[in-house]
């Protein structure tokens, strides 16, 4: 075989390679906006999340004891501002157009400033998680049984406001299953043996998913099937 065949079967391959690295590499880089836009919807729930327990603790429906317990938790939800809006950007660029958007939507809603994200390797951050696993649990102790919130259900208000959380907690759950599954299929991708030797994913961390308790509360009737979900999507 002749050195100019050799040399253009070596070209041949190394531009198969190259083509195929750029192919993966765009592939990665959709997966972690992906991952970045799941992770913006599901923050945008948690804030209606919280607000919506916030408004049924300053309700007067509820005791005084439940009232404010509830009140402080939510708070401390909403209060979660560590600006994490550079980090986000760093790890992964070009996603100003994304952040900004968002920003303004969520700006002219009548409820208080959004927690920002954090950086996309970092999840909701432990302290964050554990704030919104705690009012899972507050809510799931004030609302604990059918019989205990029948009550409530029986006054329009308070049933509108039922509902409100009702709808917004069905939402988070989506938008956290979502989020998940966006990540996993990012973390399938990043985890292979030739991806990460060729360091195909370049500096950007590897996502995480995000976990804490969001489960159903026993008294908390389950929203209408054909809810719109609003930004999960």
């Amino acid at each position: 075989m002749l050195w100019s065949e050799v040399a253009i079967i070596v070209i041949a391959v190394v531009a198969l390679v190259v083509w195929f690295a750029l192919v993966t590499a765009r592939r990665l880089d959709r997966l972690h906006r992906k991952v970045v836009s799941s992770r913006l919807a599901l923050d945008s729930q948690l804030l209606r999340r919280a607000s919506a327990t916030h408004e049924l603790a300053s309700s007067a429906v509820l005791d005084p004891v439940s009232s404010v317990l509830l009140a402080e938790t939510s708070k401390a939800v909403m209060g979660t501002d560590a600006d994490g809006d550079q980090e986000l950007l760093t790890a992964v660029p070009d996603l100003s157009e994304l952040v900004v958007a968002h920003r303004q939507r969520t700006a002219s809603e009548p409820a208080p400033r959004l927690a920002v994200l954090q950086a996309l390797d970092a999840g909701l951050g432990t302290e964050r998680e554990a704030r919104e696993s705690a009012l899972t649990a507050v809510v799931e102790e004030i609302l604990e049984s059918p019989e205990d919130t029948a009550g409530l259900y029986q006054d329009p208000y308070a049933a509108e406001l039922l509902e409100a959380i009702s709808g917004a907690w069905y939402r988070v759950q989506i938008a956290r299953r979502f989020h998940n599954e966006s990540v996993l299929q990012a973390q399938r991708v990043r985890s292979k043996r030739w991806i990460r030797l060729f360091r195909i994913a370049g500096y950007a961390p590897m996502p995480h998913t995000v976990e804490f308790d969001d489960g159903w509360p026993a008294g908390l009737k389950q929203p209408n099937a054909t809810l719109p979900l609003g930004g999960v999507s």
